[in-house]
Parts: C-alpha cells; structure tokens; sequence
C-alpha cells in the first residue's frame, strides 16, 4: 500500500513539473507604453512655449498578437486617466503597426510622420545582445534581463521569457531567446511593460501585414528621413539640444 501511494505522488510531481515546462506559442500580450514626452522634445525655445499645455508622461497602450512564429503589434488606446493626450501628440498613432514574419525573416513596418504614410519592407534587422543574471516577474512569467545596442549607438535594456517560444517584442525589439516583456530605452525616455497574456479567443486572422502600393527598404527610409528633417530644422539653431532632438526623432521612427 505503502509503495502505491508513493508511486502516486511521484506521478503528481511529475504531472505538476510537466504543467510548468509547458510552452506557449500563440497569444496576445498589452504592453503599457509610457513616454516622457517633455525630455523628448528637449530645450528648443519652440517647444519650451507647449510644454505647459502637454502631460509630462504619454501613457499608451499596444498589442502584440503572435502564432505560428509571426507577429503583429500595433496601438490600441490612450490611457486617459492619467493624462489627457493632446491632439498634435496623438497623429499617426493608431496608423502604427509592426508586422514580423519570424519564420522568413520578414518585416513590415507602416507609420505616419509629417502627415505623410511609411511602409518599410525589410529582413528583421539583428540586434547583438549581452545576457545577464538579473531576472524580474513580469505578467507572471520569470523574465532575464538582456542588454542590447540598436540604430548604431541606443542601449536597450529588456527583459524575456523562455516560457513565450516566439524571439519578439514590442515594436522592432526581438532577437532573444524568448518573447521580451519588459524594454526600456533611456535615451529614447521610454518604457514598455507587458501587462497581460490572453492565451484564449486569439484573433489569428489579425497577423498579417498593412498592403501598401510602395514599399520603402531601411536605407532608402533613413535617407528620405533625413533629408524631412534636414528641411524641417533648417532655421533651427545648430545647438546639443537640437542635435539630441533630432536624434530623438530619427530614432523613434526607425524604431
């Protein structure tokens, strides 16, 4: 009798360990956005006279959808609660998604600047990570920390799951051994946080990229980018802050 019940309690240690180890490849995930929106626009005296009439933080928040190795992450609303968005920061928002085939190495990326639409069609571009120790609890998954470098010189700090098989993350962080849930990006004045994981009713249909008549590789996107902002602060006086404003820009588009 006694070698019965040990033999099922082996077996219920056993059933629980397979439980934890199971892995989840389809599902949808909130990430919280929040945005220093003052720091982004730097000292310029132009904007120095709106600073009064915006929050110092953008709260928003966006969804990242995943099956069969591909992903679509896009906008889904403003917090509201806790700062009421102005319009000029609200444009070309909702226009925003990201779309990654990570089966092929696909990416498609829209989005809205200047009043005018972006569609980038490119490979995913790599970004060289260094792992660490440190580990936190996010949305309930155990997360390891991992500090990466993008656009050239932006040091990203992220934190993922092995337990989430897909390599992604909020916009176009991904390349590590797990879905990342938590990413903060200092010199951008950035933060995104997973908040929660719906495993059920997941809307498959939805992972798919935005059509576009045209199509704009990185390169030739950074080019026609530069020569916009060129144009747009060439009565700007050639200062830090300036530089680091249009560094700014640059980097939250490419992003």
């Amino acid at each position: 009798m006694k070698y019965i019940i040990a033999c099922l309690f082996i077996l219920l240690l056993s059933t629980g360990s397979l439980k934890a180890q199971q892995f989840i490849n389809k599902g949808t995930i909130e990430f919280e956005v929040i945005t220093n929106v003052k720091k982004t626009m730097g000292n310029d005296p132009f904007w120095e006279q709106l600073k009064d009439q915006i929050p110092t933080f953008k709260t928003a928040y966006y969804t990242f959808t995943f099956a069969d190795n591909k992903s679509i992450y896009k906008f889904d609303r403003y917090d509201e609660k806790k700062a009421k968005v102005p319009e000029f920061l609200r444009r070309g928002e909702e226009q925003k998604d990201w779309y990654n085939d990570f089966n092929t190495g696909l990416n498609i990326v829209q989005k809205t600047q200047w009043g005018s639409l972006f569609n980038l069609k490119d490979s995913i571009q790599p970004i060289q990570w260094k792992l660490s120790n440190e580990s936190r609890i996010i949305a309930g998954f155990n997360c390891r920390k991992a500090v990466g470098k993008i656009l050239d010189s932006v040091y990203v700090f992220a934190f993922y799951t092995d337990e989430i098989t897909i390599s992604g993350g909020p916009c176009s962080v991904n390349g590590l051994p797990g879905m990342i849930l938590g990413v903060t990006i200092p010199r951008m004045y950035v933060s995104m946080l997973a908040t929660k994981l719906s495993v059920n009713n997941v809307d498959v249909n939805s992972i798919k990229p935005t059509n576009a008549k045209k199509y704009y590789s990185s390169k030739e996107l950074k080019s026609i980018l530069t020569t916009k902002i060129k144009d747009f602060t060439a009565n700007s006086e050639d200062n830090e802050d300036n530089k680091n404003w249009i560094n700014q820009l640059m980097w939250g588009i490419l992003l």
